[in-house]
């Protein structure tokens, strides 16, 4: 900026046209170390990421707001495996960011946060997650598993926001106090989140082991990459709307058809489609996308072949079985 160009952005201009978290989160995007710029055009992108953050903080408080951790506490061992892998996650990105902060790299610490609401959450795990956390019944064992490592998500994303958007934190705190912290008796609930020390993740597993649960995924993350853009090919051409329309045939070999075997029938919901087959290969990996052929479900919008197995589905013939047996009393599914 320079008085003679006449091109000063006021600080008091950007908090009152776009509140005083915009501006933080500007600062702190910001690589010091070198000449600071800033216009319009840099706002605009630094909008666009804050509303990133927001809005995974709203989707992670809506899905845990009738969660109770006192009573529906789950141990690492019995949480699906994706939701382990999802801690693992969570667990990697908060130790990258606090040794950021230690060295002053706020700008690299921030990026790192914005690229684990992104990529990590957005564009993988809350994405599958939203048919168990939607379809499933209440209390069913996946959407609980679920719902333990989103309340560990959302409070270790709170803690490491706090000191730079710390209107946002607090108010998301308070929130998260009011919903899923409410039944409890202690004053817990007139805490603010500056109080707080930076989430302590139980991870009981050998640093080995981690890395090997974490290897496994990031192999699959680029297998599930792979379909979506075989996907995406059909897409364009006009045969498919959503990616649920799809089956998926893929051709595996060796460590790839370990893989996806150790995962069995839950790959479609891994990739979003409704049907995974996998067939060995003595070839480079292949994908095959074909339109489904089958009746949408009305509730889950899975393509799926209704097999008369239950005595409401010929009251219920718009809703698949899995749906029945979700809003049955007898539900056991955990998808």
């Amino acid at each position: 900026m320079s008085k003679s160009a006449g091109n000063i952005i006021s600080p008091q201009k950007i908090s009152n046209s776009l509140g005083v978290e915009i501006l933080r989160l500007w600062v702190a995007s910001t690589d010091y170390s070198k000449e600071l710029s800033i216009s319009d055009i840099i706002l605009k992108q630094i909008v666009e990421n804050y509303r990133r953050i927001r809005n995974t903080l709203r989707f992670l408080l809506a899905n845990i707001s009738d969660f109770d951790p006192d009573i529906s506490k789950i141990s690492y061992n019995d949480l699906l495996e994706i939701d382990r892998y999802a801690l693992s996650m969570t667990e990697k990105m908060q130790l990258e960011v606090l040794k950021r902060f230690e060295k002053y790299n706020f700008h690299s610490a921030i990026s790192r946060i914005q690229n684990f609401c992104s990529e990590d959450l957005g564009g993988f795990y809350l994405d599958i997650l939203k048919d168990r956390l939607y379809t499933s019944k209440t209390h069913s064992h996946g959407r609980l598993s679920a719902q333990n490592v989103l309340l560990e998500i959302t409070m270790t994303i709170l803690k490491l926001i706090a000191p730079i958007l710390s209107f946002t934190a607090e108010e998301a705190w308070k929130e998260l106090l009011n919903s899923t912290f409410k039944h409890r008796k202690h004053n817990f609930s007139k805490n603010t989140i500056f109080t707080q020390t930076y989430q302590k993740l139980k991870i009981p597993l050998k640093e080995e082991e981690c890395i090997s649960l974490c290897n496994k995924w990031e192999h699959l993350r680029i297998i599930r990459s792979k379909v979506h853009q075989e996907i995406e090919k059909i897409r364009s051409d006009g045969k498919i709307g959503s990616s649920l329309q799809a089956e998926v045939e893929i051709y595996a070999a060796n460590q790839d058809k370990k893989i996806l075997d150790s995962i069995k029938d839950d790959l479609h919901f891994i990739f979003i489609v409704s049907r995974v087959i996998i067939h060995n290969t003595n070839t480079d990996l292949q994908v095959k996308v074909t339109p489904s052929n089958n009746r949408k479900c009305l509730r889950c919008w899975h393509y799926s072949i209704n097999k008369n197995t239950h005595y409401r589905i010929e009251t219920h013939p718009e809703i698949c079985n899995r749906c029945i047996d979700n809003l049955s009393d007898d539900n056991n599914s955990i998808f």
